[in-house]
């Protein structure tokens, strides 16, 4: 009997604006060309585009990928209140959520997810001088909080995935990001 095969799913969901469907290029792009894995990404817009919802999803795996859909996610980053409503429910029941604390409110962790992890990532973007990066921020939460893509791999794919010009502000974004989740992780152990 072979290595089981790692495969994540994975959804970015938010509103157009906040770099939902970046975030998923990004985090596709550490898999695979900094990480070593296979990664395909799907993405949808809603009929509003800019404003509208949004969603990217993301399948990484250690073996080629046959079917490249989401049947139900491992890992939802949220990044707004309409994300939450449409996506939150329809997770893994070994699932976990990332959520931007600021953007989404819950009462209750919904029964399907075993972990919710919070990161007040637009916050820490404004704070940074630049909501734009609030993606970054939840890229660096992912990275500290999962397993599928190692910190160098994500830090690598968002040095060479952003304008020059605002390679140092998307770095410290990530680093907020990564250091928030570890924050988030160890409040989970």
């Amino acid at each position: 009997m072979g290595t089981p095969r790692m495969r994540a799913e994975v959804r970015f969901a938010g509103f157009g604006g906040q770099g939902i469907i970046s975030a998923g290029k990004i985090a596709g792009r550490a898999a695979s060309i900094y990480g070593g894995k296979q990664a395909v990404m799907m993405q949808s817009y809603g009929p509003e585009a800019r404003g509208g919802a949004c969603n990217a999803d993301l399948v990484v795996s250690d073996a080629v990928i046959g079917y490249p859909q989401l049947s139900q996610p491992s890992i939802l980053v949220i990044m707004s209140q309409e994300a939450y409503e449409k996506y939150g429910q329809n997770i893994d029941h070994d699932g976990t959520m990332i959520v931007d604390q600021d953007l989404v409110d819950f009462e209750e962790m919904p029964p399907s997810v075993s972990k919710v992890y919070t990161v007040p990532a637009t916050r820490l973007a404004d704070e940074l001088g630049r909501k734009i990066v609030a993606n970054v921020v939840m890229l660096g939460a992912l990275a500290a909080i999962t397993e599928i893509v190692s910190r160098d791999a994500m830090l690598d794919a968002i040095l060479n995935s952003v304008p020059p010009r605002t390679k140092d502000l998307n770095e410290r974004a990530f680093v907020t990001g990564y250091e928030k989740g570890k924050e988030a992780l160890g409040e989970h152990t």
